[in-house]
């Protein structure tokens, strides 16, 4: 139920950085929102065209999803946390990312032919 979606404008890299990345990014989630990881989805786009404040400068946008209630100190701890591994795994700076995050009511979240609602 967890997803953690990454667009950059940063061209595709290794698969297996990316892979790692995207491993280290769903651990995270899934520590971050007590989750089990088995459920935690990731995604990349990469050489997405992009600005950020009118440059074309490396920029990634994350976009977190999760059922329930997400609280102020765990989206502070997960910016931080998701931010540095974003610029450590791209090289995107940490003020070029931006981070959205969106709570998600379990009938509105499909699954396995159901929903978790």
């Amino acid at each position: 139920m967890p997803l953690i979606k990454v667009q950059t404008s940063v061209s595709n890299g290794d698969k297996a950085e990316v892979e790692a990345m995207l491993k280290n990014l769903s651990a995270k989630l899934a520590k971050h929102t007590g989750k089990p990881e088995s459920y935690v989805m990731t995604a990349f786009e990469a050489g997405v065209p992009m600005t950020f404040g009118g440059s074309t400068d490396p920029v990634c946008y994350l976009e977190i999803k999760s059922i329930g209630t997400m609280k102020p100190d765990q989206t502070q701890a997960m910016s931080q946390d998701f931010c540095q591994e974003i610029n450590q795994a791209l090289g995107v700076p940490q003020n070029r990312i931006y981070i959205e995050f969106a709570d998600s009511k379990g009938a509105m979240w499909g699954w396995n032919g159901t929903t978790f609602g």
